[in-house]
């Protein structure tokens, strides 16, 4: 989402007051935002929060199979 968007971790990390590593986490599915930071981060992107929270990856194996 954030390369569709011409964003890069390090700016999203600035804009949250969070840490480049928390925001890496949230990108590589260590860790989970709370719901606040996720409507924030959704916000700052300018999508759904719901557009965050669906498995991309998951959707095209599932079109592959239909």
């Amino acid at each position: 989402m954030l390369d569709n968007k011409g964003v890069k971790q390090t700016w999203l990390a600035e804009r949250l007051g969070k840490s480049y590593n928390m925001v890496n986490g949230y990108v590589t599915n260590r860790r989970q935002p709370s719901i606040s930071t996720l409507y924030e981060i959704a916000e700052l992107l300018n999508v759904s929060p719901k557009d965050l929270l669906f498995d991309s990856k998951v959707t095209d194996r599932n079109r592959d199979t239909a």
